[in-house]
């Protein structure tokens, strides 16, 4: 059984970091890669540069704030999911779901909650709430993760 490369990086801005995010993936070369923070809307991420890097991208952005991505070497992730359960209406991009040759990622961006107590920490307490009974149904599943 070969070994599978996966990190996690919060780029903290796409785009201002996209040439750093290029060498290190051509240097450490994993296999998939979640990434958070885009702070880009959708039509700002540079998949060309990354496809030509040898990286397939599903992403989810915002302006300024949050944004999730997954790469994977090769062929693009497919989109399993874009929110939590239950929790639709969020208008923050801190979740995605993706199957990667046979597995399936998770990649999010955990909110802050700052300061406590007050809106953004009931809303980090909800999100927790969703995401612990979302993972929980994993174990449940046939589906490796």
């Amino acid at each position: 059984m070969s070994r599978l490369r996966l990190a996690t990086y919060n780029i903290n801005g796409i785009r201002s970091r996209l040439p750093a995010l290029l060498q290190w993936l051509e240097r450490e070369s994993p296999d998939i890669v979640c990434l958070q923070e885009l702070k880009a809307v959708d039509s700002a991420f540079p998949v060309e540069q990354l496809r030509k890097a040898g990286y397939g991208a599903l992403w989810q952005g915002q302006s300024a704030w949050n944004g999730v991505a997954i790469l994977s070497k090769g062929e693009p992730p497919l989109e399993s999911r874009r929110s939590l359960p239950g929790f639709e209406h969020d208008t923050h991009s801190r979740y995605l779901e993706a199957a990667v040759g046979g597995l399936l990622v998770c990649c999010l961006y955990l909110p802050n909650g700052n300061p406590q107590p007050g809106p953004k920490f009931e809303y980090k307490l909800e999100w927790f709430d969703h995401l612990i009974k979302h993972t929980g149904s994993f174990s449940k599943a046939d589906t490796p993760w």
